[in-house]
C-alpha cells in the first residue's frame, strides 16, 4: 500500500506541472495585455500633442478632428519662437528649477538630519507639526507668499519665482525617512573620533543619503518644471515668466494657435523626459520608499 502511493506521488506531480505552467502563462499573458493598455493610454497624449503640432490651424480646429495631418508643418516649431520668448523663459526656467532644487537639497536635508538624529526637547510635537503643513492647500499660502515677495520688492525677477520653493515639509519628511534607516554606528563611530553634529552631517550622513538626495532632486525638478500657478502670480513681464508661464499666455481669448501651443509644450517636455528616461530607477526607488517608509 505504501509502495503504492509512493509510485503514485511523483506520476500525479508530473501531470500536474503542464497545469500549473499553463495558469502562469495565462497569468502572465493578462498582467502583459493591461500592462501594453496601460501603456498606450500614457502615450496616447503625447502622440496626439506630437500630430496637433505638424498640423495647419484648420486641420487643428476640424470637427470631427483630424488626426493624421493633412502636410506635416514642421515650421510651427519655429513659429513658437515668434509667438513668445521662448529662449529667455527656457533660461529662467532652468534658473527657476536648479533655485528650487539647491535649496531643497540643502535646507530639507538639514532638517531632516536634525528630526532623525538629534535628540532634542519636543522633536515629536515639532515634526508633527510640521507634517500638518503638507495636509494644507498649496493655494492657501499664495497670499502670504505673494505678499512677501512684493514687500522685497522683488516682483517680475528671478528670485521670486524660486525662493518660496527652496524648502517643503515633503522634501523634510523625505529626507528623514532616508536618515532614519542609516546605521547609528556610524554616527556614533564620527562622535567618539571627535566630529561635531555639523561635521557629522555633512562628511559622513549626507553621502551616505546620496540616493535619497537623488529622489529629492528629482521630484523637486519635475515639479519646478512643471509649476504654473505661482509663476503667473508674481512675474506678469513675459521675459521673467517660466516656460510653462508663457505658454499658457498663447491661449486667447478668441481665438488660440493649437499647433503652435502644442508644438511649444512638447520642446518644453523634452528635457523633462530626458531626465526622467535617465534617471527613472531613482525616480521609483523615492517614491517606492517614501510610500513604504510613510
Amino acid at each position: 500500500m505504501t509502495s503504492a502511493t509512493a509510485t503514485a506521488t511523483p506520476a500525479t506531480a508530473a501531470a500536474a506541472r503542464p497545469k500549473r505552467r499553463r495558469r502562469q502563462g495565462q497569468s502572465h499573458l493578462v498582467v502583459h495585455v493591461v500592462l501594453i493598455v496601460g501603456a498606450l493610454l500614457m502615450i496616447a497624449p503625447f502622440l496626439l500633442e506630437l500630430l496637433l503640432s505638424v498640423e495647419s490651424y484648420a486641420e487643428a480646429t476640424a470637427v470631427p478632428l483630424n488626426f493624421w495631418p493633412g502636410k506635416w508643418l514642421w515650421s510651427n516649431y519655429s513659429d513658437v519662437f515668434g509667438a513668445m520668448p521662448f529662449r529667455a523663459m527656457f533660461v529662467n526656467t532652468v534658473l527657476m528649477t536648479a533655485g528650487r532644487t539647491l535649496g531643497q537639497l540643502i535646507f530639507c536635508s538639514l532638517a531632516g538630519f536634525a528630526f532623525a538624529r538629534l535628540k532634542f526637547r519636543g522633536s515629536g510635537v515639532v515634526f508633527g507639526l510640521f507634517l500638518s503643513v503638507l495636509m494644507v492647500p498649496s493655494q492657501l499660502f499664495l497670499i502670504p507668499q505673494y505678499e512677501i515677495i512684493n514687500d522685497l520688492h522683488l516682483l517680475n525677477s528671478l528670485p521670486a519665482l524660486f525662493l518660496p520653493g527652496i524648502f517643503s515639509a515633503f522634501g523634510t519628511f523625505l529626507m528623514r525617512q532616508f536618515f532614519l534607516q542609516l546605521p547609528r554606528e556610524v554616527q556614533e563611530a564620527a562622535y567618539i573620533d571627535g566630529a561635531g553634529p555639523f561635521q557629522t552631517f555633512w562628511r559622513v550622513m549626507l553621502p551616505l543619503a546620496r540616493p535619497g538626495l537623488v529622489a529629492l532632486a528629482i521630484l523637486v525638478i519635475i515639479w519646478s518644471w512643471n509649476d504654473l500657478l505661482w509663476p503667473l502670480v508674481v512675474n506678469t513681464d513675459p521675459s521673467s515668466m517660466p516656460v510653462s508661464a508663457g505658454l499658457a499666455t498663447l491661449q486667447g481669448q478668441y481665438l488660440t494657435n493649437y499647433p503652435v501651443l502644442m508644438a511649444g509644450s512638447l520642446m518644453a517636455s523634452i528635457p523633462l523626459i530626458a531626465i526622467f528616461v535617465i534617471f527613472q530607477k531613482h525616480f521609483i526607488e523615492g517614491i517606492a520608499f517614501s510610500a513604504t517608509k510613510g
